[in-house]
């Protein structure tokens, strides 16, 4: 069980965001206020540099110089520089580093307070250095007489105070700029916390993990098959039992229609139909298919198809439907023999044993009209489940007034090596020419069922006395929900011709219809043919 945290996600985000923003900020302004410190020393001790070579070049100070300055010409030429340009000071020395000028006249005639030896070696300098006046960003350069000797040098300074004083000015513009930016990031932290907490319907991160695992466990819980499909027809979820009956494992955002092939269910998947209870076939199963479409806040999500396994309640019904018919055939020759039984009770009591023997002639002529007993079908049926379950066909046909016969031409040799598949095809096919004979307009009602064994191949022709297929659904009877009985009313589920023909193209056969007359059945209403290969013993290759 998780524990809620005490701070909830948007604010531990807005906190962590803020936190950030402030730190990048604080970074940023001391890294450029090094920056500008750093380059503002540098232009001031390039300006006191400058104007310590304008004064250098000065011929009037040099020849003072020379000359000892007896006239005080380079005291009084220095304060002027200085005072134009806002220097701090503007020193000149002999060779030995005594002043002749200083903003202070009672240094005059004194030793600066600096080492002069790089500029009287003729090296031009450049330093933030400590000196009488403080601290000051300087420049030294060498002073030459006419002849080319270096006379002494002359120092410039600017004060080190004017550099920070500006330097606070850069920086407290630059904090308004750094206080909006922090703001703004507070504000859109605050705005992308709240959009979050949107996106998530208002849930905590551990609440989203919770609902994952609690989806993810009902998903793959539930017996049924689920599958979402987003707006743009795309798999977003496929748990175990869809992927078990659709026979594939499909990434998140496969194409929906690549689930199935061409047919019913790839339509539902696809959105072109809609499916409510729908019986569709996959392979070899019986599905029930329902679609239905999400939305939330008028907005599209997507779709949720469910698949429900009913291919062993299909065969179930299938079966008790065969018993059933088979029930109500035996209780309806029960009654029909019982009243036989008596009338030719009645005839043999009053005496009338030559009316008696009559009725049993007719008795025995009508026995020959009805359905062959297994016993007498073709002996080239060698099979004995063939056999019967023909047999039992031809009782339920009969029962319904359809004469159901085995052609002359029919030779089995073998056993039936897979009767599932067999009864699958064979029976689909025959109870659909019954119920086309049944209700057909041609009397006697007759399906004529023909068998060949080819190797371990068994070619099926079924025909029917019935009004035949219309115009344009030689094909589409296979499809799934079309059904031959009732094609306007659509009253059927369809099932059992699309089973038959996949369970004949799962053993590389088919099942299909062709024109009347083109298999020698002149006459006749519809005739399928199917093919099944492998579904005979290898003793009928001998």
């Amino acid at each position: 069980m998780s524990v809620r945290p005490r701070i909830s996600f948007a604010r531990q985000v807005l906190i962590l965001q803020v936190g950030v923003v402030v730190v990048v900020a604080v970074l940023g302004y001391g890294l450029v206020a090094w920056m500008l410190d750093g380059r503002l020393r540098d232009q001031y001790g390039q300006r006191a540099l400058t104007v310590a070579r304008t004064v250098a070049v000065d011929p009037e100070i040099s020849d003072a110089v020379a000359d000892g300055d007896p006239g005080h010409i380079v005291q009084d030429r220095a304060e002027r520089v200085r005072v134009r340009t806002g220097a701090l000071f503007v020193v000149v020395t002999d060779n030995r580093g005594i002043r002749f000028s200083h903003p202070n006249p009672l240094e005059l005639g004194r030793h600066v307070s600096t080492d002069p030896s790089d500029a009287l070696a003729g090296r031009e300098v450049v330093r933030v250095e400590r000196g009488t006046l403080g601290l000051s960003a300087r420049g030294k350069v060498p002073l030459y007489g006419r002849d080319g000797r270096i006379l002494g040098e002359v120092s410039v300074g600017f004060d080190a105070r004017a550099i920070d004083q500006e330097l606070g000015q850069l920086l407290r513009e630059m904090s308004l700029f750094v206080a909006g930016a922090v703001l703004l990031g507070v504000f859109a932290s605050a705005a992308i916390g709240r959009r979050l907490k949107r996106q998530t319907l208002g849930f905590e991160p551990y609440e989203l993990v919770e609902l994952v695992h609690e989806r993810e466990a009902v998903l793959h819980g539930v017996g049924e098959g689920v599958v979402a499909v987003d707006t743009a027809g795309r798999i977003a979820v496929c748990n175990d039992e869809a992927s078990r009956l659709l026979g594939v494992t499909p990434e998140a955002g496969t194409p929906a229609g690549d689930l199935a092939p061409e047919g019913t269910l790839r339509d539902v998947l696809t959105g072109e139909r809609e499916a409510a209870n729908l019986f569709v076939t996959a392979g070899e199963r019986v599905l029930v298919v329902n679609r239905r479409e999400v939305r939330r806040h008028r907005r599209d999500l997507g779709a949720v198809i469910t698949l429900r396994d009913r291919t062993d309640l299909e065969t179930l019904a299938r079966e008790l439907d065969s018993v059933s018919t088979l029930f109500d055939a035996l209780r309806a020759q029960r009654h029909e023999y019982a009243n036989r039984l008596h009338t030719l009770s009645g005839l043999l009591q009053l005496g009338h044993s030559e009316e008696a023997a009559d009725y049993i002639g007719t008795l025995m002529e009508d026995a020959a009209r009805r359905a062959p007993a297994p016993d007498n079908l073709p002996d080239p049926l060698s099979d004995p489940y063939l056999r019967a379950f023909l047999s039992a066909k031809a009782a339920v046909a009969a029962e319904k007034g359809v004469r159901l016969d085995i052609g002359a031409g029919s030779f089995v040799p073998g056993r039936v090596a897979d009767p599932l598949d067999v009864t699958t095809v064979v029976g689909n096919l025959v109870d659909n020419a019954v119920e086309a004979a049944r209700l057909g307009r041609r009397r006697p009602a007759r399906v004529e069922v023909e068998l060949l064994g080819d190797g371990r191949d068994l070619h099926v022709t079924v025909t029917d006395s019935g009004d035949g297929l219309p115009d344009g659904l030689r094909d589409a009877v296979f499809d799934d929900g079309v059904s031959t009985r009732d094609i306007a009313a659509g009253r059927s589920r369809g099932l059992g011709l699309g089973l038959a023909r996949r369970t004949a193209r799962a053993r590389e056969g088919d099942v299909r219809f062709v024109e009347a007359g083109s298999d020698g059945s002149a006459g006749s209403g519809a005739v399928a043919v199917a093919r099944l290969p492998g579904v005979l013993g290898a003793e009928a290759m001998r």
